[in-house]
């Protein structure tokens, strides 16, 4: 793991990596590693009574150009963009969705790999997670040594507490310096933020950025829950 210097982000829809650990991407970029991130659903599609990608193909085109000027920001290696229907994944055999994963996994060869929280409120966020961890299996031999977990506002924290696993952060990165970056890359998916007080408005994601960070004692932090970690 110490020369392998590659990260994969595994978010359900285009917003999620920037909302989950956007600041952490910019951290790990400026160190030197080459970060990849995976998006999985198309977004948008669920708003409509069904699913018309043909009537939500400027919406669709406007988040693909969002995802890719958010990861230059921040930094990123490469971003992909798979357009798996948004809000029904649970729709799809979940080993099609599973071999996806796989097969970046595979082609990156990543150290670490970071995804959603698995008792989040959005269906797309929990299947991602179980897909991850089922792809990432630790099998003899197999290149990811490390699994951790993000928060996305408006879905981790508005889960009730007794439905599912809380989220309980073990791991924390100081984003100190590149918590402006996380910042800045939102205002590319301004379609997506909301007005304050909503959970994803750019105050709220300051002030939960505030608020992880002195928990653990820095200006500003995102918190992650370590699923695993293997070291030689």
């Amino acid at each position: 793991m110490k020369n392998n210097k590659t990260i994969l982000i595994v978010a359900a829809h285009p917003d999620d990596e920037v909302l989950g650990c956007g600041a952490s991407i910019a951290k790990w970029s400026n160190a030197g590693e080459s970060v990849h991130v995976l998006i999985m659903s198309e977004g948008a599609t669920s708003r409509g009574s069904v699913r018309d990608v043909n009537m939500n193909s400027t919406e669709l085109s406007l988040l693909s150009k969002s995802a890719n000027l958010a990861g230059k920001i921040l930094g990123t290696s490469s971003v992909k963009l798979l357009g798996l229907p948004d809000n029904r994944m649970d729709s799809l055999d979940r080993l099609d969705i599973i071999k996806l994963v796989e097969k970046e996994v595979d082609r990156l060869k990543p150290h670490t790999v970071v995804t959603h929280h698995g008792g989040d409120l959005n269906i797309d966020h929990r299947i991602i997670y179980e897909s991850v961890i089922t792809a990432c299996r630790p099998q003899p031999g197999h290149v990811v040594k490390r699994l951790l977990t993000f928060e996305v506002v408006s879905s981790t924290e508005w889960q009730p507490s007794g439905s599912n696993s809380v989220f309980r952060p073990n791991w924390f990165e100081d984003v100190s310096i590149t918590i402006d970056r996380k910042i800045e890359a939102l205002k590319e998916y301004e379609m997506e933020m909301r007005q304050w007080p909503h959970a994803r408005s750019l105050q709220n994601i300051e002030y939960l950025a505030k608020y992880r960070g002195a928990s653990v004692g820095c200006a500003a932090a995102e918190a992650f829950m370590l699923i695993r970690e293997i070291i030689h």
